[in-house]
């Protein structure tokens, strides 16, 4: 059942995918999904002490594949400290102009298959352009002016509102991991931050020369029409938090749950007397939970908070779908 459950998550999250890659007419591009997500998981499965012979053996692989595919994120041979793609990034850019024969010469400690497979993975993504085939291709990293036509230009308070949330549920956190987490470039990310700093929403701190930033609350306006972004992150982050919490206790609802959610569903028309009853859970559920927060907020302000404390994330989502009778049509 557990891979059942997987493989329907999946399908689920692809729709999730989909939509976002193709609202308001966009038309993201995507070359890179496959590769993010197997970095991702390769990475968390890492984090859960899952050794590299058994992910390999998970993800249907020979152990010296998954190493090959694994080492385009964690590190080049030939810089070390670096990622094998920003190294290979940062040689181009070095260079005006690069043939692919000199990134290969450049690179020749580092497997061949992982170079290539950088090099296509930046040309499919628009930071590189390519001109020409084989090794007598040449590339050039993308000009800004370029770049600004094949991406949409992101909208400044979409960003740091974008930001802001990860900030919140990282905490506390770099610039770098910000950046990493963004896939933006951390000159971008450093803009924002500094931003939301002035603006007193987030805080600065500094200890053995490293910077991280910290925030005690993520408050987007229902009104807003920047950080639309950010909410659906926060959303789905605050879902998948909570499911994953819940799977590490007891998988089984219980009435006394302090971790968990539930999910109900009415059939109803309009007109039906229960109508404004069902349809407005989600505004009496923003307007109770506001008020709560307002009241916890002032609390915390007027005693301080002790040493260990809870964070507690509460989300609600409610979906209308109007469904018309084959007969009617």
């Amino acid at each position: 059942m557990t891979r059942t459950l997987i493989d329907a998550i999946v399908r689920q999250t692809v729709v999730l995918i989909a939509q976002l890659a193709t609202s308001r007419g966009l038309r993201a591009p995507l070359s890179h999904i496959a590769e993010q997500v197997f970095q991702e998981l390769s990475r968390e499965l890492e984090r859960q002490g899952v050794t590299r012979s058994v992910s390999a053996d998970m993800f249907g692989m020979a152990l010296r594949t998954y190493q090959r595919r694994t080492q385009r994120a964690l590190g080049s041979v030939t810089e070390r400290g670096r990622s094998l793609w920003e190294a290979v990034f940062a040689r181009i850019g070095e260079g005006g102009v690069v043939s692919r024969e000199d990134v290969f010469r450049r690179f020749r400690h580092d497997d061949e298959v992982s170079v290539r497979a950088v090099l296509r993975d930046l040309t499919d993504s628009g930071l590189v352009f390519a001109s020409g085939s084989g090794r007598n291709t040449i590339y050039r990293v993308t000009t800004d002016e370029e770049i600004g036509k094949l991406r949409r230009a992101n909208d400044r308070a979409g960003l740091e509102a974008l930001v802001w949330s990860i900030v919140f549920r990282e905490d506390p956190v770099t610039t770098e991991r910000v950046s990493e987490l963004t896939a933006l470039p951390q000159a971008d990310v450093q803009t924002a931050l500094d931003a939301l700093v002035a603006q007193g929403r987030i805080e600065r701190v500094e200890s053995g020369g490293r910077a991280d930033y910290r925030s005690r609350e993520l408050v987007l306006g229902l009104e807003d029409p920047a950080g639309w972004e950010a909410s659906v992150l926060d959303h789905y982050s605050a879902m998948v938090r909570t499911i994953g919490k819940k799977l590490s206790f007891d998988q089984r609802a219980s009435a006394a749950d302090e971790v968990g959610g539930s999910t109900y569903h009415f059939t109803l028309y309009r007109g039906h007397p229960l109508q404004e009853e069902v349809l407005g859970e989600l505004r009496r559920f923003r307007e109770r939970c506001t008020s709560l927060r307002a009241r916890v907020d002032q609390h915390n302000k007027e005693h301080g908070l002790p040493t260990n404390t809870l964070q507690v994330t509460t989300y609600f989502g409610q979906c209308v779908v109007e469904n018309e009778d084959d007969d009617e049509k």
